[in-house]
């Protein structure tokens, strides 16, 4: 059994009991992306591995947004609720594509070499359990440049009906910005669900920025109202999905290693569609008219968070 934990996101679980007893249970626990002031000398203290994945046995795996906690006491102190989080259950070939991507990471830090590959299970080839098409696009430094971002800006432009996005922090790029509003002038039913709080103040007036340009162009905006809604989802025309660990900023695009699924499937796809309606069901939809009386300290106050967010 192994376990790669991002060194920033799990301070105190390596710093703790619990890391003792996972290596005394023979469970061997690697720190993905360790900081300190030596290490600063050679390698970035901002990139960070943001993927959750799960490989079980080389025959199924779990992706999504839910990190290894419970939800219902996670960062309780920041006010935002409980977490609300979603996960998709894989069999077939792309276990061995996640698998894959968890050991280019375990690679990285551990240096133990391919030999380690022969071995494991968690990579062996995979026959296909069902008819789903399923892209798995890995993505980070060192991976293809902007490939994620332009998957996503050729996903929001094909959209001819219906868009709807979830993701907890929504500081996009001009460029995704720009498709965005593009769907809603071009008359595509456009819905961006955003929860009503979330665990940073400069991420939550940042992109409270972005709302006034996207009102106008026809997009609706949802505040999710029960918790902090942490999904990260996409489907296009209730035909296609994107499911995964990717938020819409720029942290996510340019700089943490991210892993993303695109489900070619409307089946599924309608099933994370029935998701997303949930999430509504529990949404404030925001009126241009009366957001653009909120007072002008607040103008103020998301315009400044807005010059921050190439560091979001």
């Amino acid at each position: 059994c192994r376990v790669i934990v991002d060194a920033v996101g799990s301070k105190v679980f390596m710093g703790g009991e619990m890391v003792k007893r996972f290596r005394e249970a023979g469970i061997e626990v690697l720190e993905s992306l360790p900081v300190g002031p030596l290490r600063t000398l050679i390698a970035r203290a901002d990139l960070r591995n943001h993927r959750k994945i799960a490989v079980l046995d080389g025959k199924l795996a779990y992706t999504g947004s839910q990190n290894l906690v419970d939800p219902r006491y996670f960062k309780q102190d920041e006010g935002v609720g409980q977490w609300i989080d979603a996960m998709i259950r894989i069999e077939g070939p792309a276990v061995e594509a996640l698998g894959g991507t968890f050991f280019v990471d375990w690679e990285l830090e551990s240096e133990t070499g391919l030999e380690l590959l022969k071995s494991c299970p968690d990579i062996f080839p995979v026959p296909s359990a069902g008819k789903t098409a399923v892209q798995v696009v890995p993505s980070g430094p060192g991976y293809v440049p902007e490939a994620i971002h332009q998957l996503l800006l050729t996903t929001i432009y094909t959209a001819q009906t219906e868009l709807v996005l979830t993701t907890p922090y929504f500081v996009p790029d001009d460029a995704l910005l720009t498709a965005l509003i593009s769907a809603g002038l071009r008359g595509v039913d456009v819905t961006i669900i955003v929860p009503e709080k979330v665990d940073s103040k400069l991420v939550h007036y940042a992109s409270r920025s972005f709302f006034d340009d996207l009102m106008s162009a026809g997009v609706r905006i949802a505040g999710f109202q029960g918790g902090l809604l942490h999904t990260k989802s996409i489907t296009i025309d209730g035909e296609f999905c994107v499911f995964g660990s990717v938020n819409l900023d720029m942290r996510s695009l340019w700089l943490d290693f991210e892993i993303s699924l695109f489900i070619y499937d409307k089946d599924f796809t309608e099933k994370v569609r029935a998701m997303q309606k949930g999430y509504l069901e529990n949404c404030l939809i925001l009126d241009l008219e009366e957001w653009r009386k909120r007072p002008p300290i607040r103008r103020f106050i998301e315009n400044a968070a807005h010059l921050a967010g190439p560091l979001l």
